[in-house]
């Protein structure tokens, strides 16, 4: 286990030791204003991030040999720059992969992953329609495919961007579409739900999760809706009795469940399930955002009636955690 924590560096008297293990996140080459060399780096583990800076980039305490991606035992002192906390790094060496534990540096569901995938089972066991259950089987059949299901992150760096983070979105919208394709008959739940499932099983090979969340170069070139359809539609060709109508209807939810042509649909939604699918996923997105919008707040240690900071997917609109704001008033009073 990490000795200090990002999270709680926050709490150290000014310019106190910090000695432990980060996964660097950005490194830039950078001069002063007197034209002296430095270097600016992004450090982060599964609580947060960190400006940190070396100031001499030629002391032989600090190894050359590190890149963004690698994880680093740094030495240094925390202190505040105009109120934002920075390291400064007098030490540096890169770490061996056994030097260090992955589930300490990048974040993770706080949900048990064996939960959360039998709920996905119980949900494909419930299906009616024989072909869509058969289909959802056969793909998460293959051992490479599931294993990267439970542990990929759902995004980079918006929705859901932690590991576990695509299994735990899609048996959140799997709750919200039993709450809600019920009330509406003109909807077939299977197709929705087999949606629900496979809309994202492109990202387990768009995104790279093993030191860092990146793009691979097949998810830069592609994106993960070219991926998954194409995924998706091997598999059905390899069934012998599933329906072409059926083929064409969930290749349609596939390719349109982002909405719009901007967001990257190749296709709108143009039949009920697919709009539903758009709307849930994106109700579960947005949902998902703010809450980590929220906690990030309170590690900053923002009062409940302090606006969040601009918020990217929410057209950089800043949002007030109205629930902790009414629970500090009923406080007060």
């Amino acid at each position: 286990m990490k000795d200090q924590y990002i999270a709680d560096l926050g709490r150290l008297d000014e310019n106190q030791p910090v000695e432990s293990h980060y996964l660097v996140l950005s490194k830039q080459q950078r001069t002063t204003r007197t034209a002296k060399p430095y270097i600016s780096l992004i450090l982060g583990d599964n609580s947060g991030q960190i400006e940190a800076r070396i100031w001499d980039p030629t002391d032989s305490r600090v190894a050359q040999d590190f890149g963004k991606g690698d994880v680093v035992k740094i030495r240094g002192a925390a202190s505040k720059f105009e109120g934002v906390l920075q390291l400064k790094i007098e030490r540096l060496r890169k770490l061996a992969v056994i030097e260090f534990d992955r589930t300490d540096l990048l974040p993770a569901t706080t949900y048990d992953i064996e939960a959360l995938w039998l709920q996905l089972e119980q949900a494909v066991a419930s299906f009616t329609d024989p072909h869509l259950q058969c289909l959802i089987t056969t793909i998460l059949a293959d051992q490479k495919i599931r294993e990267a299901f439970r542990e990929a992150p759902a995004a980079k760096q918006l929705h859901h961007a932690f590991l576990g983070g695509l299994l735990e979105h899609v048996v959140s919208l799997i709750g919200l579409a039993d709450k809600v394709v019920p009330h509406y008959p003109i909807l077939m739940r299977d197709l929705v739900l087999t949606g629900v499932i496979l809309h994202d099983i492109g990202k387990i090979r768009e995104l790279a999760w093993e030191t860092g969340f990146e793009y691979t170069l097949e998810g830069t070139l592609l994106g993960h809706i070219q991926i998954g359809a194409a995924m998706i539609e091997k598999a059905i060709d390899s069934l012998p009795d599933f329906p072409p109508r059926l083929k064409t209807l969930v290749l349609h939810m596939i390719l349109s469940h982002h909405g719009k042509l901007e967001f990257g649909s190749p296709k709108l939604p143009m039949i009920p399930e697919a709009l539903m699918l758009n709307f849930l996923d994106d109700m579960d997105a947005k949902m998902q955002t703010l809450a980590s919008e929220f906690q990030k707040a309170a590690r900053q240690g923002k009062a409940a009636g302090e606006m969040t900071d601009r918020i990217w997917a929410l057209d950089q609109r800043t949002m007030l955690n109205s629930r902790a704001w009414l629970a500090e008033g009923i406080a007060e009073s």
